[in-house]
Parts: structure tokens; sequence; C-alpha cells
């Protein structure tokens, strides 16, 4: 039988245990008349009680001392049986101490006297209200337990250690929490690291040791993050380990770093690879570049022996006829025609002696590089109608060869593209020391270099300049420049930065950009 309230927004949800209908009825209207709504059910079996335990959800169980056929433990042990925690008050007409307290160890909450029932109103609000609590208590354990085992799961399949690690106020140092991959990475059980760290510090090399200590310590004091890469000997292996975490400060003073640490073994020995093959690759260029340079010279040499010799004897053969042929003048005449021939020769021996310098530029074993640049400068105007002006700061620039020859040829590089693709009518090329750089300009007034010019797949020029550039360790730049054209800036090590700058020739500024 149900006994129900008017409002069902604030009722309280009651099972009673009596045999007696109106006995139930008493108690409801007490709590009525105490300003609650109570909904109850009686019961007076254990199947009743079974039956409406699961039927809904209800606040508490008032249980009358001696019920026939349903004892007050019996109907404990219901409940229990179900895994419900419901606030169980016993009602006796008269109650013993040794009955209380037996009621009480089996799982009872109060015990109360026909003769006590002012405290039923207290008592049931009381337990109701610790009933919740335990309620609300067991669903955050629940969900506690749940985000524990998510982030558990989540820990156990990142490729690493998930870590949180503390420094003490007094500078002790200990792991609080690490997750099951530092087995993977250290050959330790997370409860190994956790009781002694001193064997985490000890896995790292002694060097990188020195330098973990020296960021934490950094990380500490700026509250920055800690960013850290080192190796470790586990199992007798020698791994790279990148640590990557956040601190925390703590209440103590001290700091918590919560992060992962990940094995980048095969990331450093990747990059040694690629660092291996970029040096055998530049050492490769070298060796192309001095090859190339040794067919220059050898191509030069002949030119100027064989080639050059020859034009010279034509020159003097040609003089000697011209001079024993009568005196006639006119293009149509013998003397005319080897003054032509005379021409063409002088032409010929000043084109072998550009390709012979372009090929070798003797000048600058000779001169050094200020001069070759102002030579090459020179050709280039000849060559291509384009002004080409040089400014030198220093005229006490001397570096060795193959420095000035990569310079040289990054200069020739240069000018070509220039005269290719730049559509310019003035270059302007500065040479000059900067504290401890050599710095070499190019500038042109042309249409200005665009990405899509600085990506193509056969840009061989450009690629040249870097390739040189790099070969000398200089730090290289091709950027359009705003007012129209582009500008190259190669900075390379000074191989004598305490020496004096010899001031060159001033040139008028109007002259230059």
């Amino acid at each position: 039988m149900v006994l129900s309230s008017k409002n069902k927004d604030s009722r309280l949800r009651l099972i009673i245990v009596d045999a007696l209908e109106d006995d139930a009825a008493q108690l409801v209207e007490r709590l009525r008349s105490a300003g609650h709504e109570p909904q109850a059910e009686r019961v007076a079996t254990a199947e009743e009680l079974h039956n409406a335990i699961q039927a809904q959800a209800w606040d508490a169980i008032l249980c009358k001392h001696r019920v026939p056929g349903l004892s007050v433990l019996t109907a404990l042990k219901v409940m229990h049986e179900l895994e419900f925690d419901l606030p169980f008050i016993v009602i006796a007409e008269s109650i013993d101490d040794k009955s209380a307290a037996r009621a009480m160890r089996a799982g009872a909450h109060d015990c109360l006297s026909r003769d006590g029932l002012e405290r039923l109103v207290p008592a049931i609000e009381r337990e109701v209200r610790d009933a919740r609590h335990r309620a609300d208590h067991r669903a955050a354990l629940e969900m506690l337990k749940e985000s524990e085992a998510r982030f558990r799961a989540l820990a156990s399949n990142l490729p690493g250690m998930v870590f949180q690690l503390q420094i003490e106020a007094d500078g002790n140092l200990r792991f609080v929490y690490v997750s099951e991959g530092c087995f993977q990475l250290f050959g330790l059980k997370p409860h190994e690291l956790l009781g002694t760290p001193q064997q985490f510090l000890g896995a790292i090399e002694s060097l990188d040791r020195a330098a973990l200590e020296r960021t934490l310590v950094d990380s500490a004091a700026a509250f920055a993050p800690l960013n850290w890469e080192g190796r470790i000997r586990s199992k007798g292996q020698i791994k790279w380990i990148s640590l990557r975490s956040t601190p925390q400060r703590l209440e103590g003073g001290g700091v918590q770093w919560q992060g992962i640490a990940t094995d980048i073994t095969r990331s450093k020995e990747t990059e040694s690879q690629l660092r291996r093959s970029r040096e055998q690759m530049s050492e490769l260029s070298f060796h192309l570049e001095s090859a190339i340079e040794e067919e220059r010279e050898r191509i030069a040499r002949d030119i100027h022996d064989e080639l050059g010799s020859t034009l010279v004897a034509l020159k003097i053969e040609t003089s000697l006829l011209g001079g024993k042929l009568p005196v006639e003048n006119g293009p149509g005449t013998l003397r005319g025609k080897v003054h032509s021939i005379e021409t063409l020769v002088d032409r010929a021996m000043s084109t072998v002696s550009r390709v012979g310098r372009e090929l070798r530029p003797g000048i600058l074993k000779e001169f050094g590089l200020p001069a070759a640049i102002e030579c090459q400068a020179e050709d280039f105007t000849e060559r291509t109608g384009i002004t080409c002006r040089v400014k030198c700061d220093d005229e006490g620039i001397d570096l060795d060869e193959k420095a000035s020859l990569a310079l040289f040829r990054i200069l020739q590089e240069a000018l070509t593209n220039v005269a290719k693709h730049a559509h310019a009518s003035l270059v302007v090329v500065r040479l000059r020391r900067e504290s401890d750089r050599i710095s070499l300009e190019i500038r042109d007034n042309g249409r200005g270099v665009s990405d899509a010019d600085m990506n193509k797949p056969k840009s061989f020029g450009l690629r040249g300049i870097r390739e040189r550039a790099s070969s000398l360790n200089g730090e290289l730049s091709i950027t359009p420049v705003e007012q129209g054209g582009t500008l190259i800036v190669l900075r390379i090590p000074d191989p004598d930065p305490g020496k004096p700058i010899l001031p060159a020739e001033e040139e008028p500024q109007g002259n230059l950009f």
C-alpha cells in the first residue's frame, strides 16, 4: 500500500517496514506535520521489501522492530544483498542497548523508540543528508576512477613516459608519477623510479646530466617550459631522450614539472646520417669545383698558349703583309682587306683574353679580390652594356685562394643572372669588412627576384651560389628590393678580424644606389 503526498517535487520517498497500516500512517503524519511531503510504501514481508527496493529510488527505510516474519536483521540483509545504501532507521516500542547495538553493527544507521519519536524527523533529515553525501562521494570516486583509467590508457599508449617531476624547496628531486613507459625507456619499473629518483640521474651521461641540472634550475627560476635533450644508458645501450614539460609552482616553494619523456634515438641517428650525407655532398661538391677549376685553368692555359700565340703570330704576319702591299686606300683595296683582317684578329685576341680571364682569373692571384672584382665589372659592362659600379671599403681585404675564388665565382654567377633575367640598367657591387665578417653585396635595379624564381627546380645558378656560400660557412640572403631589383648579400667569417681597414678611394655617393 502506498501513502503519497500532494507535492511530488519535494517528496521524501520512504519504505516503511511495518505490519500495521495505522502505525505507518502515524509516521507519515509526523513527517508531514514537520513540513515534509512524504511518499511512503508499507511492506511487511521480505519479498515485498525486495520488490519495493527495486521498484524505484528511495530516500530511507523505516523498519519497525519485531515485525512478524521479517526481523530487522533480515530486512538489513535484503537491502545489502541488493547492494543498496539507504538510511536504515529502526523504530521499536522499546529496545534495549544490546538489541540496538546488534542492529547498528548489522548496518542500521539509528535506533528510535516509540516514546522518543521527536527524534524521528531530525534523524531522517540527518541520515538522508548523509546518504546523499555518500552517494555524491561515490559518484565522485567513480568519476575519478574512470578519469584515472582513461589517463592510464592514454599514457600507456603514448610513445614515451608521462611524468611528474618535483623539486622541493630544499632542493631534493623526486618523481611524483611515472607511467608504464618508463620501463621501455629506462629499463626500470614505475615503483623503482618513484622510489629512487637517483637512478634516473645516474642513467644520464655525465656531461648531459650537468646540462639537465642547469636546465632544471633555469626553468624553475624563470618559470619557463623545460625542453632538454640528452643521452642515457639503458640496458647497456646509449639512447637519446627528450624531456618536454611545463612547470607548476607548489605551495611549499617547490616546483613540479608535468610532461613527457620520449625516445628520440632514431631521429638523432637520422640527423647524424643526414649531417654526414651533407658533409659528404659538400666534400663531393668541393672536389667537383676543384676539378672544374683545374679544367678551367688548363683550358685557359691552352687558349693563352696555343690560340693566343697563334693569333699574335697571325697579327704579325698580317701586319708584315700589309707593309709589302702598294699604298692604296679604300675598303676594296688589298691594303683595306688586310686592315679588316687585322681588326678581326684584334677582336679575336680581345675575346680570347676575356674568356681566359673568366676561366682563370689570374688577376685574382696577382692583385687580390678587390682588383679582380673591378676587372670583372669592367668586362661585364663592356660585354652587356649594363653599368656596373664597384665600391670597396677596404683595399686590404686578403682572403685565401678558396674563399677569394668562391666569392669571385658568386659574383660571376650573379652578374650572369642579371644579364639574362633582370632587365637592369645598373648593378652595384660592394665589398667591405664588417666587424668579424667579410661582406659582398650585389644589387641591381631590374625587375626583382620572385619566390617562383627562387624555387625553380632547374635554377642551377642560384643553387651554385648557395652551395659556394655554404662551403664558406657563410650567411646568404637573396631578396627583392622595394624600389625594384634584387639584393644579394653574402657574409663570410673574416680570417683576420683584427686587421686594420685600408680605406679605398671614395666614390661620390650619387653614383651608387
